[in-house]
């Protein structure tokens, strides 16, 4: 049937043109951006998959960076270990010299000299070790997580260890006399850092009696709100730790009869907030407390250490026995420390495995095929073209109508 009105050869063309110009659209698209997949229309369940890809390689791209991050923090902390080691050792080298008769008094000064200083210096790399800022062998790093995984609880806990604390600082504020029923005490007074539980407050009297003072559950806060703390916290050294019961007979009171036995001194609360007294109860004939010296606030490895000295033979001997457990503490995290570095890096080595054949496994559902497109855009193409000429075919045709309204 002839007819102008409905051109149907020409809609078919029509029609064909603009189904084969959407394919070649897209084929055009997946070109330009080398991506298969660049709406939902496309492929809604390989974009859906493609996208979940995407976040577990963007995680464990991240972990990785996570990973070297935490390497680099646990050899600062190692590296900074590997130097209180060699101050231990020194340490102990000048505590085995000590113990020597042939050395005097006054060699054994010089020799203690060096020993403190040895000791502060072990407790300011502890204060200062810092990694991003923030203080990395003071005991705040005991439980540290490090996230190595691209979802949550894909984590590593590493244990830096306690090695001292730095800032903390406690002076002798008042020395009082016993008057009629009040006993004599001596107050301190702390400053700098914050006292936290199990902080360890040592000190050393007239003829070498000393005291140490090991802070309980809840003691710090008590001392910071000026409250009275557990007396059964405090704690002197005897023969048990190498002080021989003669010097510390007379190292607490001025009065040499007056004993010395650890029921005559209690902690009571400070006159103030971050206040301690120590004072001399049930001792009717004490007349005063000797002042302390070398008072020291420490915690973890360092705190033992830091309750010794060398200025005689038998001090120096037990001095011997607590470095030896302070270098096999140090060298027990650096131990630890060292396999959570090898940890780590194998950890590292494994996320970038998994993120490379992850990122494999979207590229075959989200990447364009350059060879099948190519070939699709070529085919279109040459459709385009037959199409093109197909409609303009159609329309001449109707051309013909014309001749049956010649005269």
């Amino acid at each position: 049937m002839a007819t102008i009105n409905t051109n149907m050869s020409a809609n078919i063309a029509s029609n064909a043109m603009t189904r084969n110009e959407r394919s070649m659209s897209a084929t055009m698209e997946r070109l330009s951006t080398g991506i298969r997949i660049n709406s939902a229309k496309d492929d809604a369940a390989g974009l859906a998959i493609s996208s979940k890809m995407t976040s577990q390689i963007n995680g464990l791209n991240q972990a990785v960076r996570n990973a070297n991050d935490a390497i680099s923090m646990i050899q600062v902390a190692e590296g900074a270990m590997g130097e209180v080691t060699n101050m231990f050792q020194r340490m102990r080298e000048l505590a085995v010299q000590a113990i020597s008769d042939s050395n005097t008094s006054a060699d054994r000064a010089a020799l203690d000299n060096e020993y403190k200083q040895l000791s502060a210096e072990v407790q300011r790399v502890a204060g200062n070790t810092q990694w991003n800022g923030t203080n990395i062998l003071d005991g705040a790093r005991t439980s540290t997580v490090f996230q190595v995984g691209a979802n949550a609880s894909q984590t590593i806990d590493v244990n830096f260890g306690t090695l001292a604390t730095n800032g903390a600082t406690a002076t002798v504020t008042a020395n009082t006399a016993r008057s009629g029923s009040t006993a004599a005490f001596v107050e301190l007074t702390f400053g700098g850092t914050a006292l936290a539980d199990g902080d360890v407050i040592s000190m050393v009297f007239a003829d070498g009696g000393r005291l140490s003072i090991t802070l309980g559950t809840g003691d710090a806060a008590h001392i910071a709100a000026g409250a009275v703390t557990d007396a059964h916290t405090l704690a002197f050294e005897t023969t048990g730790a190498g002080y021989s019961a003669t010097k510390s007979a007379t190292g607490f009171f001025t009065d040499a009869t007056a004993g010395n036995a650890s029921a005559n001194l209690a902690i009571a609360a400070g006159s103030a907030a971050n206040k301690l007294k120590i004072t001399g109860s049930n001792v009717a004939s004490a007349n005063q407390l000797l002042t302390p010296t070398d008072i020291t606030v420490s915690r973890g490895t360092h705190a033992p250490v830091a309750n010794t000295d060398i200025t005689a033979s038998d001090h120096a001997a037990a001095a011997l026995g607590v470095l030896d457990t302070a270098i096999t503490n140090v060298n027990s995290t650096r131990a630890g420390l060292g396999a959570s570095m090898s940890r780590l890096e194998y950890a590292s080595d494994n996320l970038q495995n998994v993120a490379q054949n992850t990122s494999a496994a979207r590229s075959r559902i989200l990447d364009a095929d350059y060879a099948a497109e190519t070939t699709e855009l070529a085919r279109t193409q040459i459709i385009q073209q037959a199409a093109t000429a197909m409609l303009a075919q159609a329309n001449q045709s109707q051309q013909s109508v014309l001749a049956l309204l010649r005269q």
